[in-house]
């Protein structure tokens, strides 16, 4: 999957995003330029394990992970946050979402929990077992949204994007796959198959390293993908730009 930007010069476009044997605390981040000058506020994912009822009752004392800056890799400090919603099972809920800051960045970036997708109302496990029913080809939309109860059309839309993102979604997870010592994913014939067989090959794969396998496949997607697994543009979960890193989840 190639990357919506232009390398610069020193820029790095071939190294794994998934780094899951690194000790070190990385983080999500779009660093765009050496230099605190070139980071713009953006959302953090890390691999939250907790359900959903657990993180809404944490409210603001939710216990989260102390990251590095992404541009310079420097302390981040709880700032402020906010409160959004989100839905599950037909259950719409609201959560505090963290915002961190760095100082000497004077950036500020907000911290999401592994079950949301940005820009999207529904838990990630919702959005791929409609996204699941229908690219693998076991149900329409309409029983699939019915299903999960949400909108058709809000289905429709993920399904759409998904589609759309399909081939780059399958080739990203794929290589991931084989990154982390699993098996090759041969392309299908739809790419919306083998964009979930993927998918499936890379959790399989992560699974086995410490942590993973309790957040489950879409938590999983979500994570490596920064929240932008259906976002207009996504970013690769195999390749990364500038200090763009992977958080790996802590062992128990």
């Amino acid at each position: 999957m190639l990357l919506p930007v232009c390398a610069r010069p020193g820029q790095d476009l071939g190294r794994p995003l998934l780094n899951v044997r690194d000790p070190s605390p990385p983080s999500f981040g779009h660093g765009r330029g050496e230099g605190s000058e070139a980071v713009s506020p953006v959302a953090m994912v890390w691999p939250c394990p907790l359900p959903v009822d657990a993180y809404v009752a944490a409210g603001r004392e939710v216990k989260f992970p102390r990251l590095a800056c992404p541009s310079c890799a420097g302390p981040l400090v709880l700032w402020s946050g906010y409160w959004r919603h989100v839905r599950e099972a037909g259950r719409c809920r609201k959560i505090f979402v963290p915002r961190l800051r760095c100082a000497p960045c004077r950036v500020s970036h907000a911290l999401l929990p592994a079950f949301v997708l940005a820009w999207r109302l529904d838990v990630a496990e919702t959005v791929g077992a409609v996204i699941a029913g229908v690219a693998g080809g076991w149900c329409g939309v309409r029983p699939a949204a019915a299903r999960r109860a949400v909108p058709y059309t809000t289905a429709r839309g993920w399904v759409r994007r998904f589609r759309r993102r399909a081939l780059e979604l399958g080739t990203g997870f794929a290589a991931l796959a084989v990154e982390l010592g699993g098996d090759a994913v041969r392309p299908a014939a739809d790419a919306g198959r083998f964009a979930l067989a993927a998918i499936g090959a890379a959790f399989g794969a992560a699974a086995g390293l410490p942590g993973w396998l309790a957040l489950g496949v879409w938590r999983f997607a979500c994570s490596v993908s920064g929240g932008r697994l259906i976002a207009a543009n996504t970013t690769s979960p195999y390749l990364m730009v500038g200090k763009r890193r992977f958080m790996p989840p802590v062992p128990p």
